[in-house]
């Protein structure tokens, strides 16, 4: 059986082949990712986020609680010194940035009418409260988990938001 030899790796210049193609490549990931967390028993959390800016996410467990997981063990492979001061500067830092996303959103409210705006107007808002509801979930399930509280949220399995 004769192989096919090394794919040149360069962007896709037609727009519906580079579609099909990621479409099947997020595919096989998925599967990849699937095979992984079942055959070595490994908590797997992937996201892929279109072209068009859709976001396609798979894991394991609870996304949430994996994300949460990353957290600790990056904050504490970067700063092991630094303690429970680490903990309430990142803190802070989320807290501030979630207020920076309000303030974002509450300009655009008062610069655009929703029901005048076109796509483009709409989906930057989208863009604004999804990113907000996330860090806010994300703020909501660290700060159980620090409380010592379990974050009751809903596994994420293969699951697509438009």
């Amino acid at each position: 059986m004769a192989r096919r030899g090394r794919v040149e790796l360069r962007r896709i210049e037609d727009k519906a082949s580079r579609q099909v193609r990621f479409s099947k490549r997020r595919s096989g990931l998925f599967k990849k990712a699937f095979e992984l967390a079942l055959l070595c028993d490994a908590e797997v959390a992937l996201l892929v986020f279109s072209p068009a800016g859709k976001l396609y996410e798979y894991s394991s467990t609870s996304i949430e609680d994996t994300y949460g997981r990353y957290q600790r063990f990056a904050g504490t492979g970067r700063n092991m010194n630094e303690g429970d001061r680490n903990n309430n500067d990142s803190q802070d830092a989320a807290a501030s940035d979630l207020q920076s996303r309000v303030k974002e959103i509450a300009a655009w409210s008062e610069q655009n009418n929703a029901n005048e705006s076109d796509a483009n107007e709409l989906e930057k808002l989208e863009k604004l409260l999804t990113n907000a509801l996330r860090d806010t979930k994300t703020k909501k399930m660290l700060a159980k988990q620090n409380n010592g509280g379990e974050g009751g949220s809903t596994s994420s399995q293969n699951r697509r938001q438009d």
